[in-house]
């Protein structure tokens, strides 16, 4: 199976800082067996929509893992980009996390990501944080070949 980790950041995709969060995703995706790919991406509402498009229409990828974006500041669009892009939400899986988030830490809540389907394609929003990655990825884990059978095309 196929996973695409998108890491969304203005300022990483500006070169500046280092991306921790995505290459931490991508790790615990390939122990998964899943087959990643790994992109980069600045705020940008339209840009995000439609690399999730291109990613699920056109590269055949089966999950799509997103990592930043879904705070609560100004250029934090990651949740309405994918809601832009997907046909159908999956919530479970954005309230299951957030409900994993809160029993580390009180701002577990303040995480505003979503979770969807486009076509055979599961879309879910994850934390920017590494910490956060590994506390919502065995939320995530453990569902992954269910989901990928039931998203069978």
């Amino acid at each position: 199976m196929r996973a695409a980790v998108l890491t969304i950041s203005t300022s990483l995709a500006n070169g500046e800082g280092e991306d921790l969060s995505g290459p931490a995703l991508v790790e615990l995706c390939k122990a998964a067996g899943l087959q990643t790919v790994h992109e980069l991406l600045p705020d940008d509402r339209g840009a995000i929509a439609a690399t999730l498009r291109r990613l699920a229409d056109e590269d055949d990828v089966r999950f799509v893992f997103t990592t930043g974006g879904t705070g609560m500041t100004a250029d934090d669009v990651t949740p309405e980009a994918t809601l832009d892009a997907i046909d159908r939400e999956a919530p479970g899986y954005a309230e299951t996390i957030r409900a994993e988030s809160r029993g580390h830490t009180p701002l577990g809540i303040l995480t505003r990501g979503v979770s969807g389907i486009r076509g055979g394609t599961l879309i879910v929003n994850l934390p920017g944080n590494p910490k956060a990655i590994g506390q919502s990825w065995p939320v995530l884990e453990p569902t992954l070949r269910h989901a990928a059978e039931t998203l069978e095309r």
